[in-house]
């Protein structure tokens, strides 16, 4: 299919160092928009992940797609640092057209199965901080340079949709709740931008093949299926980049305030929009998780990538 180009726009990709941020930063620009990347480690500075991606190597990647990548190292839970990205993009832009609240920063501060009484009290608050906080902070200051041309979108990125999470506990008490903050905020958000004629939407991405993920399971991106063995339900898993497309779509959509306030998935939207991961599959990762994963059967994408 031929996707939309997006020249002319202008994204933030909030969280954009790796994982989901990374591959929607990529294909923003692949689509030709310019995409501010930040993130909190830099090629000089590691964050306390102490991972070696960075988001200079994200910038580069937005341009080699064909964008216009720009980092800009920022700690998202300090206003002043987000104000200054703002100002930055508003200096040399005078536009927003995308925000992506994508920062996460919690996968080492979460037990699973662990309740509330047990868990880490210093680290369940400290995931809070990172997973709503944060994504508070940057809408403040960045919704008003946003808003000043008509057709905004806001993608606030979280795990899982909101009749999912709705009815289901997602892994521990900290981890559940700033998933489903995340989903409440774009429905808040969708209140106050849909009459100043900006569109802001929830949206999750399935399984990814994040570097993380990748590495827990001891493989890469070129040989993931290795993975089944021990996981035989990764078999429905996808890229990055497939969530990047999501985004891009609906970026360049301009009947996007249809799902003003709503909570979106990557493989729902494939569906909608026709594009497909990396390896030209569709993995409709959540319609799995319901219809095979949870109910206990065998793993089996077949009808569902």
């Amino acid at each position: 299919m031929t996707r939309a180009r997006l020249d002319g726009r202008v994204a933030l990709v909030a969280g954009a160092t790796r994982g989901a941020g990374r591959g929607i930063a990529v294909e923003l620009g692949a689509a030709g928009a310019t995409v501010y990347v930040t993130g909190r480690s830099t090629v000089g500075r590691r964050s306390e992940y102490d991972r070696p991606e960075t988001i200079e190597e994200t910038a580069e990647l937005v341009t080699a797609a064909g964008g216009k990548g720009v980092a800009l190292p920022a700690d998202h839970l300090d206003p002043a640092q987000v104000r200054a990205v703002v100002e930055r993009i508003d200096a040399e832009q005078g536009r927003l057209d995308v925000l992506v609240n994508d920062i996460w920063g919690g996968e080492k501060l979460f037990g699973w199965d662990v309740p509330v009484w047990e868990h880490d009290l210093d680290d369940g608050l400290r995931l809070l901080r990172l997973a709503v906080d944060t994504h508070a902070i940057t809408s403040h200051f960045a919704l008003l340079l946003l808003l000043r041309r008509p057709g905004g979108l806001v993608v606030e990125m979280t795990d899982g949709t909101a009749e999912y999470n709705g009815s289901r506990y997602r892994n521990s008490f900290f981890y559940d709740l700033a998933k489903t903050a995340v989903l409440r905020m774009a429905f808040s958000l969708g209140h106050e931008l849909g009459p100043r004629g900006a569109t802001a939407v929830a949206l999750t991405p399935g399984w990814m093949r994040s570097e993380l993920m990748l590495e827990a399971f001891g493989v890469t991106e070129e040989t993931w299926r290795e993975a089944l063995a021990a996981q035989p339900h990764f078999a429905i898993s996808e890229t990055p980049r497939y969530v990047g497309r999501a985004v891009a779509a609906l970026a360049a959509d301009p009947e996007v305030a249809r799902y003003n306030g709503t909570s979106l998935s990557s493989g729902a939207l494939a569906r909608e929009y026709g594009f497909t991961d990396l390896d030209g599959s569709r993995p409709d990762a959540w319609r799995y998780l319901v219809e095979v994963q949870d109910k206990g059967l065998p793993a089996d994408p077949t009808g569902y990538r």
